[in-house]
Order: structure tokens, then sequence, then C-alpha cells
């Protein structure tokens, strides 16, 4: 191609370009590197979408900081399949969706498309409420002209987005404005480090009511739509001429993947550092409640603190819904070939969370169910995972071995019984 039409290529076809010319053996330095970066840093918002939020205050506000082990622990199991559903991706070329409505019988497929859509319109309740609550509190606004505001903002964005490549630096750019409100947080409010580094490596728990919030933290851990989403974002995004180019593609992946959700893992962890130092014993109450928690901090911490608080909130909230549409439209057009238009498909996410405000239903609670829902739908997309990287006639020599099967599945059941275990605990059978 010669050196007067490279201008007219987009943005992402350029990032492709130069991912190409990498795997040549040409490109060289940062912006070799930078052709790489992306697919994880969109998928690393679902870790610290307005859920975490929840958890990680109500988890430093209660126990302070001993259960920061319980957060990295979750977030060793979000790298495992993360890293395996972009695995799959990059070595079939096709979304995990696809995948499986190439595998499966089609009363099987359309199951597990319902179970997704049901999934996408849970996820989208804490997101979007919790966005929406972040708007409430910074402007003084009633919560449904925040919700209105949060679906034009969404809206906006998706309707303007081109490519793969605004997206990924859009939510990149979402996940470092929570980053820095964190460690500014840290700054203003910062824990013992001695204890820090000691609960981060050290298991321990405090009383049956901590044994519930770890099995909250480790049982919402991996997300249903982003596990669906990983593989979408990969298949197509640098194509591999060979194996040696999927087999370096792989490579890079897995290194994002720890350094995207490595960072999303150090947030929740500042989340609840933060939390344990302003709201736990005797400086303030228990927390559990978004709303509660702002409104604690302000005489607590200061107006700067909670402020930093809303905007970390707000900004999650807006970028997980962002996300939250991508996952439901890919997952609905791969399951089942149909595809929405994208204000259909925001509408479809979203209408629960009005539904919720228009007949004055708690959002805290509403918050707290949903996370009852993504623990029945989520057996689904990690059993389909697992089963097809370990197809022999799918993957290639890129198959699952026996080893990190084992560890997989070994996963798998964890989280799978952990969010058993959580949904008995919310409905007092455990």
């Amino acid at each position: 191609m010669t050196r007067d039409v490279l201008p007219n290529l987009s943005w992402s076809e350029r990032t492709a370009r130069t991912g190409a010319a990498v795997l040549s053996g040409e490109g060289r330095g940062l912006r070799a590197a930078l052709a790489f970066i992306g697919p994880s840093f969109v998928v690393s918002i679902g870790y610290i979408d307005p859920g975490n939020f929840v958890t990680n205050i109500e988890a430093g506000s209660q126990t302070g900081l001993k259960l920061l082990w319980v957060v990295l622990l979750a977030n060793l199991i979000a790298m495992l399949f993360q890293a395996l559903s972009a695995r799959v991706g990059l070595a079939t070329g096709k979304s995990l969706p696809t995948l499986c409505r190439e595998t499966f019988s089609r009363p099987v497929v359309l199951a597990m498309w319902l179970f997704a859509e049901v999934a996408a319109m849970a996820t989208d309740v804490a997101e979007f409420l919790g966005g929406a609550i972040g708007i409430s509190l910074l402007f003084g606004l009633a919560l449904m002209p925040s919700l209105l505001m949060m679906g034009v903002l969404i809206y906006g964005f998706l309707l303007v987005q081109n490519g793969f490549r605004p997206l990924e630096w859009a939510i990149a750019a979402f996940v470092a404005i929570i980053g820095i409100a964190y460690l500014a947080e840290l700054w203003l409010f910062p824990p013992d480090w001695t204890d820090f580094l000691f609960s981060t490596f050290v298991p321990r728990l405090q009383g049956s009511g901590s044994v519930t919030l770890a099995v909250g933290i480790l049982g919402a851990t991996v997300m249903p739509h982003v596990i669906y989403l990983h593989s979408g974002l990969t298949a197509a995004r640098i194509p591999a001429r060979n194996l040696d180019d999927t087999r370096k593609l792989i490579s890079y992946s897995n290194r994002e993947v720890v350094f995207a959700l490595g960072l999303a893992g150090v947030i929740n962890m500042a989340m609840l550092a933060m939390a344990a130092s302003t709201l736990h014993g005797s400086n303030g109450p228990d927390i559990a409640d978004l709303e509660t928690a702002y409104k604690t901090l302000l005489p607590l911490a200061g107006g700067a603190a909670a402020v930093l608080f809303m905007v970390a909130l707000l900004a999650s909230g807006l970028a997980s819904s962002i996300v939250g549409t991508l996952a439901g439209q890919m997952v609905m057009q791969d399951f089942t070939g149909l595809k929405l238009p994208l204000f259909l498909r925001r509408l479809v996410t979203m209408s629960p969370a009005f539904i919720i405000v228009a007949f004055g239903y708690d959002p805290t609670k509403a918050l707290l169910y949903s996370q009852v829902i993504l623990s029945l739908v989520l057996p689904v997309p990690i059993l389909s995972l697992i089963y097809i990287a370990r197809r022999r006639d799918l993957m290639g020599e890129f198959t699952l071995g026996p080893k990190a099967s084992v560890i997989a599945l070994g996963a798998g059941i964890v989280v799978i019984a952990l969010n058993i275990l959580l949904l008995l605990t919310l409905v007092g059978l455990a």
C-alpha cells in the first residue's frame, strides 16, 4: 500500500496493520506493543463495575482489610477464564457464542442465548443504576432524570464509535479515571500498609458475616457477558496468517490479560482499603449502599474524597454499560444470527433499570438480586468455554491440555459452588 493511501485508513485499520507488521518481525518499540493492547482492558471494566463497588465497600466497612486476600484470589480466577476466552477467539477466529451455535443442537443454543440475554439485562441493572446513582449524587438530580442522562450518554458514545480501536482506548481511559480516583483516595486516607500486605497474602476471616462477604466477592468474580465478549474481541482483530502468528497473538494476549486484570484487581483492593480506612470501626457505620457510602464519606472524609468516589462510580457505570451493550449485541448476533439496531439493543438491556426506578423499587436490592440472577446463569458460559477449549477439532494445537483443563475445571467448580452458596445465603437457606 502506498504512503498516500495510509492517511485514509481508520484508526482500527492502522492498528491492525501495525500488529500484522509486528507479527512479521518488522515492528518494534512502544507503538508496536500498543497494537496488541485493548481487548483485556475492555473486559476489565466488568471487574470494576458498580457491583464491585458495593461488594468492596461492604467488605471494607465491616471487616477492615481482612478480605484483601479474597480480592486477590478472585482476580487470579478472572485472569484464568479471560485468558482462556481470548485463546479460543484467537485459535479459532470465532467468538464463543458462534462456536456454541455451530457445536450444540439448536434447542440447546436457543436456551444458552436466552440465559445470556437474562445475564446481559441483570448485569446492566447494576451497571446502569450504579452510574445513574453517581450522576444523581454528584449533581443533585432525581434518579429517573439521571437514568435518562445515562441512556443518552451511552447511546451517544455507541453511535459515534467506529471500529474496535476507539472503544478500546475510551474504556482504557475510563479505567484510568477510576484508578486515579482511588490512588488519590489512598493518598488522602492511606491504610496500614503492613496490615495491607499481610491481609493480601494471608487468608483470614472474622465471623460468619465475613464468610458471606468472601463468598460474595469470589462468587461474583467471573461475569458471563465478558467471558463471551473477550473471544469476540480477539477473534478477528489482527488476523493470523499461520500457526506461528496465532502463537504470538496468544502470548501477547496472555500478557495483556495479566496487566489489565491485574490493574483491575489493584483498583478493587484500593476500593476495599479506602472503605476500611474511612468507614470501618469507630470511624463510621457498616456500609452496604452506594448512596449511604457517599453521604457517610462527606462528613468523615470531606467533600474531595466523596466526589472522587462518585466520579469513579460514574466512570465505572458509563464504561461497563457501554461494554455490556456491545456484549449483548454480539451475543444475540452470534448465537442466533439476528442483529438488532443499536438503539433497540440499548433499550432492551436498560429497560429493567427504568422499570425498577419507575415502580419505586429499592435500587440496592435490585443490585443484590441482579447478582443472584448472574449466579444462576454463570455455569453456562464457564462450562461451554472449557468444553470448546478442549475440542481438538476446533482448537488444533492450541487445545487445552490435561493439566490446564483440570485447573480450569477446578476453578470453574469453585466459582459455581460459591455462587450456589451465595444464592442459598441470600434466600436464607445457608
